[in-house]
């Protein structure tokens, strides 16, 4: 048998990288296409105004724990660690023909090398003995903290783009009181005006491009780790159970489809509940 890895390797994000350069290409190819130059979006006090009034709002809204955790989680925006649905089911097969075997003790020395500290957990206390309706309640509490946990980190991210564009209009203003102070100079209030409504543009970018989306991702990705840890515990369960790999490898099946179900049902809803409420007003 394979032996299982501590390491988890992690894959690019095809699509947030593809997005980030595609967005990023049509907005500035729009831009030279309409006869402006790079140079007319490249403000440092705008950008300055923008990012640093955003992390400030933030910090005052979000306790410093979760915004350090939230921080920490930009990477699996860009770079996917999540293993494959057939890598778990296959090992979970694989400790299942084993404990079939040898017993679920025999599972004890391949515990310490899984790379996944739910199943850790979860394959631990199955080893021990431990009541299944109880293993099942211990773990399903985990599952359910961690989804809190995770959804409460990518709602900072959903807070920063909402702070973003606000941020971005009192860029704004503020560069409309420098131009105020210019009114006999048509020339340098023409120039002014362009400049100010920069910031507007970082602010609304920021939230549009980056911050709403990164959120999103983030939720996705949440939702992905907790049908993961739930496809575990099943499998865990069979193997406490004694189970025929093939029923086990049956029920995870199953689970599969009526998960890719409910999420196809939520994403439905979703997009009707979006299309249903009007667009706000920023």
């Amino acid at each position: 048998m394979a032996k299982p890895s501590r390491r988890r390797s992690g894959r690019a994000d095809v699509a947030t990288w593809a997005g980030l350069i595609l967005a990023a290409a049509g907005i500035v190819g729009g831009l030279l296409l309409e006869g402006g130059k790079i140079a007319d979006i490249l403000q440092y006090t705008a950008a300055m105004i923008v990012v640093a009034g955003t992390a400030g709002a933030v910090m005052v809204t979000t306790p410093p724990s979760l915004l350090v955790a939230a921080l920490k989680r930009v990477k699996d925006v860009l770079w996917d660690t999540t293993p494959s649905t057939a890598a778990v089911v296959a090992q979970l097969l694989e400790f299942a023909r084993q404990a079939r075997r040898t017993g679920i003790v025999s599972l004890e020395s391949n515990v310490e090398k899984l790379s996944d500290p739910f199943f850790r957990k979860a394959l631990l206390l199955a080893v021990d003995g431990m009541d299944l309706q109880d293993l099942r309640r211990v773990m399903e509490l985990e599952i359910e903290i961690a989804e809190r946990r995770g959804e409460a980190e990518a709602k900072v991210f959903e807070t920063a783009g909402g702070y973003a564009p606000t941020i971005g209009i009192i860029g704004a203003v503020l560069g409309l009181i420098q131009v105020m102070k210019h009114l006999d100079d048509i020339e340098r209030v023409g120039h002014g005006i362009a400049v100010a409504f920069v910031a507007t543009v970082y602010g609304v970018g920021l939230a549009n491009l980056v911050l709403l989306p990164m959120g999103n991702k983030l939720k996705a990705r949440v939702e992905r780790a907790v049908h993961f840890k739930e496809l575990i515990l099943e499998g865990v369960i069979g193997i406490a159970e004694g189970m025929n790999p093939k029923l086990i490898e049956s029920k995870l099946e199953a689970f599969l489809e009526e998960a890719q179900a409910g999420r196809r049902a939520k994403g439905a809803r979703e997009s009707l509940g979006s299309s249903a409420r009007p667009a706000p007003v920023r």
